[in-house]
């Protein structure tokens, strides 16, 4: 065998490679590559033409890169940041702005902050977030409505601490944000009624509970009785109605798709979480299944990478199990870490969806 196909199968069999020819931005800054015929090194993501494996050599240091006598590619910029890392500094930046301004700024005002046009700043926000620049101010608002109001204060202070302009404007939009009108939010979901059924599956027992909007919880464990008293500890004094004949179809899909995750899951949920959460809960929706994504690598999805135990514990936080399906995160090491409703049944949900650990 030639000294070249030597090489070329050398590097073909490194994993390293595969990282490469996907392009894989996770993999960005682990290690570098250069490209003999070009003279040039990169990083992994580099959107340049994959180079012939037989050219190529795998570096674990930018310093062993820089070694080589290549000079740094021009399109990826191997010595500084990576561009996602940039552009999830730049959303970053944005979220804050909203999250500080008493009245959500416009697209506009936002795309201005940071330099960008608005269309692609818009763009790469929902890149970024998984949710538009206007949703994502929607989202922080409401959280900013459901804590004044989970902590007793007057619903006319609440609604203009949360910037809203007009009474009207709150009120138009109050049920839509709360599930509920706000008076019955403050006192503990008064009057909110949720329809609940309680079935056996080869997982153990599986809690459903449904609000006027859609799913409110799928609640996983071992005894009924466990699972209805923590349905009843998120709301207290929400009117619960179980034994419905009619409500009984809506677990029957939860279970079938337990059963054989193939079958989709086709049921409106009612997703109640801060607006950190409901990014976190909509970038996991996007995992497919049978697939898997570290919490880091979620982290990165809804820009903000240093967030990683932040993201954990939305994970932890999720009271809709399989639905948002918090059960495809790992950790970086490739182990099932922990899970709500018991590391078992992370396994078997995963081996199910052909993702076997």
């Amino acid at each position: 065998m030639m000294e070249s196909d030597k090489k070329s199968l050398g590097t073909i069999n490194d994993p390293r490679w595969q990282k490469i020819t996907a392009r894989d931005k996770i993999a960005d800054g682990q290690f570098w590559y250069s490209v003999i015929t070009t003279g040039i090194y990169c990083r992994p993501s580099c959107p340049s033409r994959t180079p012939k494996p037989s050219n190529v050599t795998l570096h674990d240091t930018l310093e062993s890169a820089r070694a080589s006598g290549c000079r740094p590619c021009k399109r990826c910029n191997p010595d500084g940041g990576s561009t996602d890392a940039a552009n999830a500094s730049l959303i970053e930046q944005a979220c804050r702005l909203i999250e500080t301004s008493e009245v959500p700024p416009s697209l506009e005002a936002l795309a201005n902050a940071i330099n960008l046009s608005p269309a692609y700043f818009h763009r790469l926000f929902k890149a970024q977030t998984g949710l538009t620049p206007k949703s994502y101010a929607s989202a922080h608002r409401a959280r900013r409505v459901r804590d004044g109001l989970s902590l007793g204060l007057k619903i006319t202070d609440v609604l203009y601490d949360a910037g809203f302009k007009s009474n009207g404007r709150f009120y138009a939009q109050s049920s839509a944000m709360l599930g509920m009108i706000p008076k019955h939010y403050r006192k503990g979901g008064l009057h909110e009624v949720l329809y609940f059924a309680v079935a056996e599956c080869s997982l153990g027992t599986v809690l459903v509970a449904s609000s006027a909007k859609g799913v409110a919880s799928i609640l996983l464990g071992d005894e009924p009785d466990t699972l209805v008293r923590d349905l009843q500890d998120r709301f207290p004094k929400a009117e619960l109605i179980g034994a419905d004949a009619d409500y009984e179809q809506s677990i029957a899909k939860v279970i079938g798709f337990i059963e054989d995750p193939n079958r989709g899951l086709d049921l409106p949920l009612d997703v109640r979480g801060t607006a950190f959460q409901q990014r976190v809960w909509q970038a996991l929706r996007q995992i497919p299944a049978g697939e898997t994504a570290t919490y880091a690598e979620v982290a990165q999805k809804i820009g903000q990478p240093t967030a990683t135990r932040a993201v954990a514990g939305a994970c932890a936080a999720n009271h809709i199990a399989i639905a948002i399906p918090c059960h495809r995160v790992i950790r970086n090491d490739g182990s099932l870490s922990g899970y709500r409703w018991g590391v078992d049944r992370k396994r078997s949900l995963l081996s199910r969806e052909g993702k076997d650990k």
